[in-house]
């Protein structure tokens, strides 16, 4: 479904991607992890169209996208989220969401009725005429992930969608994604909570500096010397080794 091959990134004299490859089948959900700073987002930015590249190409469903305006990519059904969030300012969470489904439902009444649907898919249904601008950090996490699911992707790019959530939290989401895959649609997250890693992902990629040092499954990577070294540590090795032995909930 995707298929990403040699990005190059740079920003001045600094090499943010070098020669990132990866591929991403129909019906999985891939995750991309590394150190902060690996280049994770760069990397999510060239893919989804918001920043040009020095090098490479980015292939969606068999189509050539390299080059192509972020909307143009979110038409053809490749949408990201953001590692930071910021709802639109005086909106409701209806309203938010309706945003995302304006893409597909020019009709107002369809987009709200779309939005509707998606908030209680994520487990926003009965906050839909709060303001976005009061939820918690957890609130605008979904709100996040749910003006994205509103452009009905086939394939979502999830940005670090757990992070600074508590152990609940995250278990809530990770039954969410587990579901989106359920429903169709194809995964590729940025991840930093190893727990929601081995429970979600058929695959993983490692980034660190730029470069891919390591792909496989979750076991594989948290076998992988080279990845305990430059990220996981012993101690989250170890715990991300017991996960995927224990199963994924």
């Amino acid at each position: 479904m995707l298929e990403v091959r040699d990005i190059d990134k740079s920003f001045g004299g600094l090499k943010a991607v070098a020669g990132a490859s990866l591929d991403v089948a129909a019906g999985e959900i891939v995750a991309l992890i590394g150190p902060n700073g690996a280049g994770k987002t760069t990397l999510f930015a060239a893919i989804a169209g918001f920043i040009p590249i020095d090098a490479g190409r980015v292939a969606f469903l068999g189509g050539d996208i390299t080059g192509l305006a972020p909307h143009i990519i979110a038409q053809a059904g490749l949408v990201r989220t953001f590692q930071i969030t910021q709802p639109f300012a005086g909106l409701t969470v209806r309203e938010n969401i309706a945003v995302g489904a304006h893409l597909r439902h020019a009709a107002r009444n369809e987009a709200l009725a779309r939005a509707e649907a998606v908030a209680r898919q994520v487990g926003l249904g009965d906050r839909l005429e709060q303001p976005a601008e009061s939820l918690t950090v957890a609130g605008r996490k979904r709100l996040e992930l749910a003006r994205a699911l509103a452009t009905e992707p086939r394939l979502l790019m999830l940005d670090e969608v757990m992070a600074g959530l508590n152990p609940t939290e995250v278990d809530e989401i990770v039954a969410i994604v587990g579901g989106l895959r359920a429903g169709g649609v194809t995964i590729l997250m940025i991840e930093h909570v190893m727990r929601a890693v081995t429970r979600l992902a058929q695959r993983v990629y490692v980034l660190n500096q730029g470069f891919i040092i390591a792909r496989g499954t979750p076991a594989e990577i948290a076998a992988d010397p080279i990845v305990v070294e430059a990220y996981l540590g012993h101690g989250a090795a170890g715990r991300a080794l017991a996960a995927t032995e224990g199963g994924r909930g």
